[in-house]
């Protein structure tokens, strides 16, 4: 099971630029919005993209989708976490926690 992580923990780390967010919905949702510097990452897509978006397998790695009852971020992190990546945590919230508590986003 992945280990989740708090909106406060999350805005200080995208704060202190020490954190790979991912976007676990992609697509026209990544488009319209998503957190700051997020990645786009589809469960259907992370065997194939995650070596290359994702070079380094200790880093500090965030998956989100819309919120709790999206299993879209636990997929991306299971999978990530399948492949060897030592730092996987997922924002349960999601981007309708964060937007909800006022915080910025952004949109492609």
């Amino acid at each position: 099971m992945t280990v989740l992580i708090t909106r406060e923990e999350l805005k200080a780390a995208i704060d202190a630029g020490n954190v790979t967010v991912v976007d676990a919905l992609g697509g026209e949702y990544y488009a319209k919005r998503h957190l700051p510097g997020a990645l786009p990452l589809v469960p259907a897509e992370v065997g194939a993209r995650a070596s290359a978006a994702l070079p380094d397998r200790g880093a500090a790695i965030v998956t989100y989708c819309t919120g709790p009852s999206c299993p879209n971020s636990g997929q991306v992190a299971d999978r990530l976490t399948a492949l060897g990546y030592s730092n996987v945590r997922k924002y349960r919230e999601g981007i309708e926690d964060w937007v909800a508590a006022g915080l910025p986003t952004e949109s492609a």
